[in-house]
């Protein structure tokens, strides 16, 4: 029989604070000098969420001590941080722990030194779960309570998280970050539509940790009275805001919306609200809600000003997207005036796309042509103007059209015509930067499909065969559009198979900041290659999932085109 081995005595002292800690009937745990967790009980692994092998080795105050919105303390102002390492026994006091679901738990602790083999000294920490009534008054959660410097900064953190956002859904989720549960268990948010109908937009809770929004009780809401002396009403006209219990709605209901009120405290459990008016620079957007139902805490009049500046920040942003919104839908309507519809070829498959700059305007200068010329040959082409804006949109347009005009006046090759609208380009438009390739496709029955072609700086047109070869149309590449009007532009020529796809796209699908060109047109070039046999459609959409950049920031245009079988009518 082995020898039995000798046990570390650092270790044999861990196991035996192991053991006393058991005999506690609330959460214990043990930190050595450096702050690091040595032994914790069961009642506290419970407490916690959190089994004793995550706890164990690690810093007590980077995995355990939170403040009351579940953020980390700073570890300079940490109390059961300062006390453990002054060595000394400590009252009780109130402090919050992350659980292992990231939740926050309120507790009361204490903290005691021991020493430990002799020489080094850790700190003992014994605490409980704080009720919610506890929490209210040893916490002081009213909003009168706060600080001034609180203050401050809560409304810092609303003014910063709420106007750095253009989407008015995201904004109010971060309204309910923010809110939920520093100051209220509950928020809502009723908003005011352009023709006075009222939309219950947001209803969230906060509960065992976790922030919960309640679609179920939100939706549209009844007209708003125009005498109503109740409280939401009063808001949503934008008269001042009230402290609110489900006493104020007990009376026989004025009006369809006091009713939908009466109902929102009863399946909430709201026992004390502030209810105010979201003002908007121009009008009252609607109103804000904050609901205590689980702290004994009632809010008061002193809570009132600070809900003005809440709902007044919250007002600048909502206003702010409103206005965005409303830009994009016109730009959004005025670029779909701006691209042409495509002409129907028979035998000959078509579709575009057109996907705007993520935070521009929703309308700039990617545009795409394509139309019949008197010759019985069909014009395609494609281009760029520098700009996510209203000017480059009226520069592609000009562009556009003259590029009509010089193909439909001139039966001559695409270099010729390119070359004419080079010189208009100089002395007509205000287009400072452009780019196009311009192309004549042609039809014989004996030859089939053709293309000729001229690019004036534009990434070169993508031609895939049905069995999946990829090649770069790269000839016939000359200067920006209005660079040179001493040179002619130069033409090229290619037969175009049955069953292949012509794609001509803008830079916006493969260009990125962070890597070279060539990366991203050989990532086009493979994904085109490998879609070879999807309908055109999807053949489309999945290269814009695929290819286009996560970082791109400009807007893209496609226009592709899918050759006809011979059985079909073509070569």
């Amino acid at each position: 029989m082995a020898a039995p081995q000798e046990v570390p005595v650092g270790f044999r002292s861990e196991v035996t604070l192991g053991g006393v800690l058991e005999v506690a009937e609330a959460g214990a745990y043990a930190v050595d000098d450096q702050g690091k967790i040595i032994a914790v009980n069961s009642a506290a692994e419970r407490l916690l969420a959190r089994p004793s092998k995550h706890l164990l080795g690690r810093d007590a105050h980077d995995v355990l001590h939170r403040d009351a919105g579940g953020k980390p303390q700073d570890r300079a102002g940490c109390p059961l941080l300062r006390a453990m390492l002054a060595g000394r026994t400590t009252p009780e006091q109130a402090g919050w722990y992350e659980r292992g679901d990231a939740s926050v738990l309120s507790v009361s602790w204490l903290a005691t030194p021991f020493m430990r083999n002799d020489e080094t000294t850790g700190a003992l920490v014994i605490f409980h779960q704080r009720s919610a009534s506890e929490a209210d008054r040893e916490q002081g959660l009213a909003t009168a309570s706060l600080s001034d410097l609180e203050r401050l900064a809560l409304l810092a953190e609303t003014t910063s998280r709420l106007t750095s956002t253009l989407d008015p859904d995201q904004a109010l989720r971060r309204l309910a970050h923010i809110v939920v549960p520093r100051l209220a268990d509950w928020v809502v948010v009723d908003l005011l539509g352009e023709s006075d109908e009222v939309q219950r937009a947001l209803v969230a809770h906060y509960g065992n940790g976790v922030l919960t929004e309640r679609t179920d009780l939100c939706g549209p809401l009844p007209p708003v009275p125009d005498d109503s002396p109740l409280p939401l009403s009063r808001a949503l006209r934008g008269a001042a805001s009230t402290v609110a219990t489900p006493a104020t709605y007990e009376a026989e209901p004025d009006s369809g919306i006091a009713i939908e009120q009466r109902r929102l405290f009863d399946a909430t459990g709201i026992r004390s609200a502030v209810i105010g008016p979201i003002r908007g620079p121009r009008e009252v957007l609607g109103a804000l809600t904050l609901g205590r139902a689980q702290r004994e805490a009632p809010f008061t009049a002193d809570d009132l000003p600070l809900l003005d500046d809440i709902a007044r920040r919250t007002g600048i942003s909502l206003e702010n997207a409103r206005l965005y919104q409303r830009q994009r839908r016109v730009a959004e309507t005025m670029q779909r005036h701006l691209l042409p519809k495509l002409p129907t070829v028979p035998g000959l498959e078509t579709t575009v796309r057109y996907v705007s700059a993520p935070d521009a305007s929703q309308v700039g200068g990617d545009w795409y042509d394509m139309f019949p010329l008197g010759d019985g040959s069909i014009a395609v082409a494609i281009g760029d103007v520098v700009g996510h804006d209203l000017d480059a949109a009226a520069g592609m347009a000009q562009l556009r059209n003259m590029l009509r005009a010089h193909a439909w006046a001139r039966h001559d090759e695409p270099g010729k015509i390119v070359r004419q609208l080079d010189e208009t380009v100089m002395h007509v438009t205000d287009v400072s930067m452009a780019t196009v390739v311009f192309g004549r496709l042609t039809h014989d029955p004996a030859t089939g499909w053709r293309l000729q072609w001229t690019n004036a700086g534009h990434p070169p047109p993508l031609l895939v065969d049905y069995n999946g070869r990829a090649r770069f149309l790269d000839q016939a590449h000359g200067l920006l559009l209005g660079m040179d009007t001493l040179h002619e532009r130069p033409n090229a020529t290619t037969d175009l198979p049955p069953r292949s796809t012509l794609l001509l796209y803008t830079d916006g699908l493969v260009e990125s900041p962070h890597s070279p060109l060539d990366e991203g047109l050989e990532q086009l070039r493979r994904h085109a290659a490998a879609l070879a046999h999807r309908p055109l459609n999807a053949f489309c959409d999945h290269l814009l999932q695929q290819v286009r950049p996560a970082d791109n920031d400009d807007d893209v245009a496609l226009l592709a085109l899918r050759i006809p079988a011979p059985q079909d009518g073509g070569h």
